[in-house]
């Protein structure tokens, strides 16, 4: 394989069997979603429904690496993969710049999907954000090079990353101007409008002989959503 690949720059990368939990955390600006992944499913059973599947510091830690890697990066949305073995947490496909946010494949995170999108896009109009192309990439560096520990490190990047998404900015405005958003998209998903769509995408992903099947399926799992997301 080596001595065929000629002149194409090629990604050597190790396998990691045997591990406790398979983790992909979406992205969109500052929002991170972490979601339990089984690369053994079919596409559309491979986002478990878990909620609870990692403890609140890995949760923090793979909220705070995606952010770091796509700030890093300048990636606005994009999703990066993470296998937990033996208590580590090790990033190990992280450049999927455009990932897959399907309803198919994301179901009861598909909601997240939609609020996150219109929050982040929203915001960037409003204030005319503009995406930056320089890459600041010295900060993170002299970060590396210091002595301070992981946890250290992994705080001091993920203030380069907050700086960088105007995290604290983007919280304020969605507190001030977008407080409904989760009340209009609960409201949103049990709309005949918002089914119409679900059977659509249904019908054109899976076979005649399946529609049925996974018409009620996936409408099961929204309801799942609507019955444990209701605003409070």
């Amino acid at each position: 394989a080596y001595d065929e690949s000629g002149q194409m720059m090629m990604h050597l990368q190790a396998g990691l069997d045997n591990f406790d939990v398979f983790v992909r955390a979406l992205g969109i600006g500052p929002q991170i979603r972490p979601m339990r992944y089984d690369p053994t499913q079919p596409i559309h059973a491979r986002y478990v429904v878990d909620y609870n599947f990692l403890s609140p510091e890995k949760g923090r830690e793979i909220v705070a690496i995606t952010k770091i890697i796509n700030a890093f990066f300048r990636w606005e949305v994009n999703s990066c993969e993470a296998i937990l073995k033996d208590g580590l947490l090790q990033p190990i496909d992280y450049a999927n710049a455009c990932p897959d946010m399907h309803l198919t494949s994301l179901h009861v995170n598909f909601p997240w999907v939609i609020k996150s999108l219109l929050a982040w896009t929203t915001f960037c109009v409003a204030t005319d954000r503009r995406m930056r192309l320089d890459m600041n990439t010295q900060a993170y560096f002299d970060i590396a090079d210091s002595d301070m520990d992981y946890d250290e490190k992994l705080t001091a990047y993920e203030a380069l990353a907050d700086a960088y998404f105007e995290t604290e900015r983007f919280n304020e405005f969605s507190h001030t101007h977008l407080a409904h958003l989760d009340e209009e998209v609960w409201d949103f998903v049990q709309t005949p409008e918002f089914d119409a769509i679900l059977q659509g995408i249904v019908r054109d992903k899976f076979p005649p002989h399946e529609h049925d099947q996974f018409i009620a399926h996936y409408r099961g799992l929204i309801w799942h959503w609507v019955d444990t997301n209701k605003p409070a």
